[in-house]
């Protein structure tokens, strides 16, 4: 997997370009990772909704809780399927809508210095093999193109929304994770 720094899109990953994208402040650029987890309808995995919601298509009379979340415009760098498939929907060097009003390493803003990885999943479910592969590989391709991203740099949504959030949740193996990743020189 390579990122190409120049478009922000990452090789290998299915594009799907969404509107719910804006420019990142100037002179700045990604230093920390995100970890979040999403299922549309909830706790349901496989179909369209993710994409949908994250492009403005996401119909409110094909699911009651759609009605819930009609009209919110929100987006990721990147959604990872749960057979590892890897979905693209911001460059990574614009600025995407994943993080809301969140807090990190002592700034506000998280969006404007972070790339939000979205893994097919909810709380009450483990992640699968493939999805770990993929992330493992997704982040060392990040790490390479942005060194001041580190294994050190890398947060659950819970963690900078704290009492909001409860993504990736409880059974996201960061252990596993982080194992999987390169330790700083």
């Amino acid at each position: 997997m390579k990122l190409d720094r120049v478009s922000g899109l990452m090789a290998g990953a299915r594009q799907v370009l969404s509107p719910n994208v804006d420019d990142r402040p100037a002179g700045v650029e990604p230093e920390v990772l995100i970890v979040h987890a999403i299922s549309l309808p909830p706790r349901a995995y496989g179909g369209p909704g993710v994409e949908q919601l994250f492009c403005n298509r996401l119909a409110p009379e094909d699911h009651p809780y759609y009605r819930e979340i009609a009209g919110l415009q929100v987006s990721a760098h990147f959604f990872i399927r749960r057979d590892g498939e890897l979905v693209q929907f911001v460059p990574v060097n614009r600025r995407a809508w994943h993080a809301g009003k969140s807090f990190c390493e002592g700034r506000e803003r998280v969006n404007d210095f972070s790339i939000g990885i979205e893994l097919e999943g909810d709380d009450e479910h483990p992640f699968e093999n493939p999805q770990y592969d993929t992330l493992t590989a997704l982040t060392r391709a990040l790490i390479t193109a942005y060194p001041a991203i580190t294994p050190y740099r890398i947060y659950g949504h819970s963690d900078i929304a704290p009492g909001r959030k409860t993504d990736p949740g409880p059974h996201f193996d960061w252990r596993r994770y982080r194992q999987a990743l390169p330790r700083p020189g």
